[in-house]
């Protein structure tokens, strides 16, 4: 009771700062009121006989690397006779739309925020046999609730950066409470495992990072080829694609673009924020920038690069869409990953790129992702720049020493291949689990 009351304050005082976000035009807070009930829309009733597994994943890489693992735990169920329906919730309006796509909407619902009332309510309409959280989503009360109910929990791609580890260590045991309630620990490595331990977990194992398994790789995919086409991206264009941004980082890419671009006439580049609401901010940066640009919404539409003279084909493409980042990186030749530059975000997925064999850079803040990082880096397939001039120097050394790109996407793809396998340990892990 006094961690609901303590929430409740949080929350109301919280509640101007929702109003602004959403009266601002950024991104909405999502689905406060059902999130703060638990009041969510019926789900489909389960067959009798069938397992139901609620798999929880915060924004949209999660959700996407748990849409894979729930293939795969279908698949490997299917072969085992055994029925299982997979519904998944979401904290954010992003990670929301890209779950629908996946999973269904009507196999899709809101995280509840973390007060009992939210969390039993919704397990009463759930009514899930195991929860799966993806990588560190740990809430006492969701974590008290459906242990009380003989909820098997589990941590899937589990990690614990030494920040978080840090954080629980001054709360150990607050922490170790949690995790005793938590029926497993799927590590992505052996340091992630290692911290689990130390905090109170009880039953830790390591199958690696899922998302190497997780991570697209065919560059001739439908979806790959619909949207080269949709862009009009020639078979001799040579595509720069900045991916995940956050700024400056399109003001950078947009740099190295304009430095090379009147040397090289097939150079395209293709910006993809992090955030999509930042949109109107990076189309004001392009207009400043006198470059010939266009909308992806508006490539389904037919229409012509805004600013554009007619005699003049747009070479910047500005992705003003979710979940597509997945497969226009296989557009890619070179590529570099955002979140990674100014020291706040921590990077975003570089394996993504690196799987179509692209020439991969990130900045030097990749904590994130530290222990990929430091494989991919182990490997020599990936190049860490330091700031935008480093960033437009990389880009050069690709368009001038095509060799040099070939090589680096190469070993980028071969090493990712060499990696697969953690999804399905996982699923199996997760079956095994299941009465």
């Amino acid at each position: 009771m006094l961690l609901n009351a303590v929430y409740l304050v949080a929350f109301v005082a919280l509640l101007p700062w929702v109003a602004w976000r959403k009266l601002s035009g950024g991104r909405p807070v999502a689905e406060v009121w059902t999130r703060f009930t638990g009041q969510i829309a019926p789900l489909p009733r389960c067959v009798a006989g069938t397992a139901r597994i609620w798999l929880h994943g915060v924004s949209v890489g999660e959700v996407q690397l748990l849409s894979g693992l729930a293939a795969e735990i279908r698949r490997q169920a299917d072969v085992a006779g055994r029925p299982i329906d997979c519904v998944i919730s979401s904290s954010t309006t992003t990670g929301l739309g890209v779950a629908a796509k996946r999973f269904g909407e009507n196999r899709t619902f809101p995280c509840p925020l973390d007060f009992t009332w939210a969390v039993n309510a919704v397990l009463d309409r759930v009514a899930p046999d195991m929860l799966v959280l993806g990588e560190l989503e740990l809430w006492p009360n969701l974590l008290a609730c459906a242990h009380g109910r003989g909820i098997p929990i589990i941590v899937a791609n589990a990690r614990m950066s030494e920040a978080s580890a840090a954080g629980y260590r001054r709360i150990r045991p607050i922490a170790r409470r949690m995790l005793e309630m938590v029926s497993l620990v799927i590590a992505r490595s052996q340091e992630d495992a290692d911290r689990f331990t130390a905090i109170g977990a009880r039953d830790v194992i390591v199958t690696g990072s899922m998302k190497f398994d997780g991570v697209k790789g065919d560059r001739h995919a439908p979806e790959v080829s619909r949207l080269r086409t949709l862009a009009g991206i020639a078979a001799e264009d040579v595509v720069f694609l900045a991916g995940s941004t956050q700024a400056p980082e399109e003001e950078l890419a947009v740099a190295a673009f304009r430095g090379l671009a009147a040397a090289h006439p097939t150079l395209r580049l293709v910006i993809v924020p992090r955030h999509v609401e930042r949109t109107p901010e990076i189309a004001a940066l392009l207009d400043r920038s006198g470059l010939c640009w266009q909308l992806r919404s508006r490539l389904d539409q037919g229409h012509p690069a805004p600013h554009a003279s007619l005699q003049q084909e747009p070479r910047v493409l500005l992705v003003d869409t979710t979940g597509e980042l997945g497969w226009w990186w296989g557009t890619a030749t070179i590529a570099f990953v955002g979140g990674s530059l100014d020291g706040k975000r921590g990077g975003q997925n570089m394996l993504e790129p690196a799987a179509y064999g692209a020439a991969v850079s990130f900045g030097p803040h990749t904590h994130n992702f530290r222990d990929e990082v430091r494989r991919l880096l182990a490997a020599e397939a990936a190049v860490v720049v330091a700031d935008g001039p480093a960033l437009a120097a990389f880009v050069r050394h690709c368009l001038d020493d095509k060799g040099f790109a070939t090589a680096l996407g190469q070993r980028a793809s071969d090493f990712i291949a060499s990696q697969r396998g953690s999804m399905a340990a996982t699923a199996r892990a997760i079956l095994a689990r299941i009465s």
